[in-house]
């Protein structure tokens, strides 16, 4: 007996006026706490002063030290404030205890005449009182905006120049940069200054405020920096927030029971036939062989990268810092994930294209070809000149062509402007495409918020070119994440959303209006928490309690909609082999890898997005965990576990929609090797080693602040060696069994329809 269900026969207006007011109001929230980062981020003083009046370095040196940051790619080394690699130090956090120590030092001499070492108990109470009430102390006069350091502070930076130099030098201790990396004394004084800035700014106090402009941000109780009551309140309440967000889409699902992937097929001739592709859906088949293949590349530099932390300094034999240092290599790693994910995004909506429009426009498929040649420019170009960037090639152009220097958006201004314009194109070829849909009732919604999805990808990419090399760190990181998380977790996510409803209507499976429900639904969940949620990545960068409190509220309800994806389970399960009309039961299973790629993604959102991701997410935990290993855990899960399957879904679905049943045989063989691999190795990766060191990390955080969790003689540790050994074969199962199977499989589909 058919299941009955009380759908509605029209789709009511408040559900485009719901999403409608859901992106307007988030994105005027997130605008306005954009606007206080610029009013609210430390100021960088125009001289730093000592007690004698005589300058110790200059906003200019500041400037041009965070110049030498990027453009030695030391992002992709350690980081800044918590964001950054994992690899080396965080430098601020270093910077900062390193001047702990020191005025321990001199005040334990000046008080007792001994070194800090050799004082009794009660002797280190009273020094380590005395340490962060000078610290804390705000000595930045704002109408003269000169900042002044007393001796102890100008000491320790004079003695920091000779830490950092010795830093650069050897690759065992910066694990994995080249040796003598940065030699040039002017270049360390310049980068020692911009450190000593980002120290400051994280534990002098806000005017006026018991915290710093970090939000005491690290963790260092030496210098006196500890958890805030705020973060500890603005927590509780997210958790309050997320139990309300919970409880009311709950009803709303248990009252109306036609929400999610619920509902029969609307009928008629589905599109979406394999083995019998369009000349545009054939041109896409290249493009799913190069994400196979960069995904390849992809893993095998992480595996490379991986063994920096298990053995530093010794690639079996090879000082690899020398040709390939790790800066490089995560560079690389960073932007070939993006590259593969976002090819195999591109390439599926130009397969769903077609669908909409088996007529296609003339030169559809000559507009394909051009679009990936630009691609194959972008990729090599960009890679290439970051390589070269790092090793200081492109002189004063290195922003432009070589190495940007930002974690995500490495590659150099010039590459950042053929991606916005192979967007347009991209976009462009799309609306030429589906434009007869436009003009049909029944598809002309559904085609318009394809459109409108893919349109968001370009136009939301331009906050990249919102700030430049010299800009405030807490201005750059702000506009950094309206990449990194709204248009990555956000637009893009919303994309794919978009095209997963849009496959199962060209199949025929569900109705016209179920897909339009589920998107509109989907924008609703995804945006009320996700826009205004991207501030949960501004904590601890310089901005303010108040954007601490709505992005800790806000950024809670994110976990709602992945929570949801168990209700919505099963029904996505019946949908992919289940008879409704004739026929259809036959072309769901041809596409059944694709349809299992999508089920791995909802349990990789849940997991990496949403468990690990709430984990990591409050406040309270944030400012023990930020730049740790377990946000790696939580990064791996869900870019490749979420973001990543849903690549793979497309690739399988543009494969074998190309592919009679007779030539499917060998590679659907590869694909269903590759889907248990890539599984099994990234939950391996999760279990065996990103999640109890991630934990262990944290732990060290808790027992000595978090510098010494940051630094080599954490992660030099046995134990955590050991742990980075154990790992080796998740990423042996990742690579022989997931990655290379798939590249097989889609070099095989490329060289058969090449051929016909």
């Amino acid at each position: 007996m058919a299941e009955q269900h009380s759908h509605p026969v029209s789709l009511s207006v408040w559900w485009r006026r719901s999403v409608f007011l859901v992106f307007v109001v988030g994105m005027a929230v997130l605008g306005f706490m954009s606007v206080q980062a610029y009013r609210h981020a430390p100021p960088i003083p125009e001289q730093v002063i000592g007690a004698d009046g005589q300058t110790i370095f200059t906003r200019q040196d500041i400037e041009e030290g965070q110049e030498i940051f990027l453009k030695y790619g030391l992002m992709q080394n350690g980081s800044i404030w918590g964001h950054g690699a994992y690899l080396g130090p965080d430098f601020s956090a270093q910077y900062l205890h390193e001047l702990s120590m020191d005025a321990g030092e001199v005040l334990a001499r000046q008080k007792f005449d001994n070194g800090l070492a050799e004082l009794d108990s009660e002797q280190r109470l009273l020094i380590d009182a005395a340490i962060p009430a000078l610290l804390k102390e705000n000595r930045y006069n704002p109408k003269t905006r000169q900042l002044t350091f007393l001796d102890i502070e100008a000491a320790s930076f004079q003695r920091q120049i000779t830490f950092w130099t010795d830093y650069f030098s050897r690759p065992t201790g910066n694990i994995g940069l080249p040796t003598r990396y940065i030699s040039d004394s002017e270049d360390i004084r310049r980068l020692t200054a911009f450190f000593a800035w980002t120290a400051w700014a994280s534990v002098a106090n806000r005017p006026d405020k018991p915290y710093s402009y970090t939000n005491n941000f690290p963790y260092d109780p030496m210098a006196g920096n500890h958890l805030t009551g705020d973060a500890v309140l603005w927590s509780a309440l997210s958790v309050i927030m997320l139990l309300a967000g919970l409880a009311l889409v709950l009803v709303a699902f248990g009252k109306f029971d036609y929400l999610g992937w619920k509902g029969g097929p609307e009928g008629g001739y589905p599109q979406l036939l394999a083995g019998e592709p369009t000349p545009g859906q054939k041109a896409t088949i290249k493009y799913f062989a190069v994400v196979a293949l960069l995904f390849l590349a992809q893993v095998l530099i992480g595996g490379a990268l991986a063994h920096y932390r298990a053995e530093p300094g010794d690639f079996y034999g090879i000082d690899l810092a020398q040709f390939l240092p790790s800066n490089i290599l995560r560079t690389w790693h960073l932007q070939l994930a993006i590259f593969w994910i976002a090819t195999a995004y591109v390439a599926g909506g130009l397969l769903l294209a077609s669908s909409l429009n088996p007529e296609e426009p003339r030169g559809h498929a000559t507009g394909i070809h051009i679009l990936f040649w630009a691609l194959v420019v972008l990729v090599v170009g960009s890679l290439l000149g970051e390589f070269f960037g790092l090793r200081q090639i492109f002189g004063s152009l290195w922003s432009w062509f070589g190495h940007q220097g930002w974690e995500f958006l490495e590659l150099g201004r010039f590459w950042q402007i053929i991606l916005v314009v192979g967007f347009s194109f991209w976009l462009w070829l799309l609306y030429r495409g589906v434009a007869p849909a436009l003009k049909d009732p029944k598809r002309r919604e559904i085609t318009q918020l394809f459109l409108l999805g893919a349109a968001a990808i370009p136009i939301f990419y331009l906050p990249a070119f919102f700030f430049g090399t010299t800009d405030n760190f807490t201005v750059v990181d702000m506009w950094r994440f309206w990449i990194i998380h709204l248009w990555v977790e956000g637009f893009f996510e919303l994309f794919v959303t978009i095209l997963v409803a849009l496959t199962f209507y060209q199949m025929g499976v569900v109705r016209r209006i179920t897909v339009v429900r589920i998107i509109y639904l989907d924008a609703i969940l995804f945006l009320s928490g996700g826009i205004i949620g991207t501030a949960h990545h501004w904590y601890w960068t310089g901005q303010t309690n108040f954007t601490m409190a709505l992005a800790a509220m806000f950024s809670a309800l994110e976990v709602v909609p992945l929570t949801l994806l168990t209700l919505d389970a099963w029904d996505f399960v019946k949908l992919t082999g289940t008879p409704t009309v004739e026929g259809v039961e036959q072309r769901t299973i041809h596409h059944k890898w694709a349809f299992y790629f999508l089920m791995a993604v909802g349990f990789w959102n849940f997991v990496g997005a949403g468990i690990f991701g709430f984990l990591i997410n409050m406040p309270v935990v944030s400012y023990f965990e930020a730049g740790t290993i377990l946000t790696l855990n939580h990064g791996h899960a869900a870019l490749l576990g979420a973001f990543g399957m849903l690549a793979m879904a497309l690739l399988v679905m543009g494969l074998r929609h190309v592919l009679t049943d007779a030539q499917w045989i060998l590679p659907e063989k590869l694909v269903k090797l590759s889907f248990w691999g890539m599984n099994i190795g990234l939950a391996l990766m999760v279990l065996t080693n990103l999640f109890p060191e991630g934990i262990l990390q944290i732990w060290d955080v808790l027992e000595n602040g978090y510098w010494h969790a940051r630094s080599l003689e954490f992660m030099g540790q046995d134990r955590i060696r050991m742990m980075e050994w154990i790992s080796m074969p998740s990423h042996l199962i990742l690579i022989l069994l997931g990655a290379v199977p798939m590249a097989a499989a889609a070099a095989w589909t490329y060289l058969t329809v090449r051929k016909a």
